[in-house]
């Protein structure tokens, strides 16, 4: 089961709604640009010691221009949206920051059918439309 996307998916999910519940807590005494500093040292740190102790290390200059590239626009993107929903936590409750957040499904859906042309079936459509309902509906005070 560890060797599936779906395990890591689903722990992704997890972590990802622990982050929600320490992150409400976590911001509440500090500004939420710095908490999501700090957040990132810690990420930064975690991840080190992960591919290190693992062996997972690589030369950088094996790493090819095209994927320096778009892992340069993806950390920029986490960057944004790390900092976006900390200050969003910041404001309003975690209950209601976290759906609208995780609207980032129905993004992926369309970017990916966009730019990757990944075909989904009329009822992955319609499982992308509930969950963009859902999450509004989830969101609305």
């Amino acid at each position: 089961m560890v060797q599936t996307w779906q395990f890591w998916a689903f722990l992704s999910a997890v972590f990802a709604a622990l982050t929600a519940v320490f992150g409400k807590i976590g911001v509440q005494n500090i500004n939420s640009d710095m908490a999501t500093l700090i957040r990132t040292i810690i990420i930064l740190a975690m991840t080190a010691a992960i591919v290190v102790s693992f062996g997972h290390w690589q030369k950088l200059e094996t790493i090819p221009g095209k994927t320096w590239v778009f892992l340069l626009l993806s950390g920029l993107a986490t960057g944004a949206s790390w900092l976006c929903y900390f200050r969003a936590l910041q404001m309003g409750p975690a209950s209601q920051v976290a759906p609208i957040d995780k609207l980032s499904v129905v993004m992926v859906a369309l970017f990916a059918a966009l730019f990757f042309g990944e075909k989904l079936a009329v009822h992955n459509w319609l499982g992308v439309a509930l969950i963009g309902v859902g999450a509004v509906l989830v969101a609305i005070p």
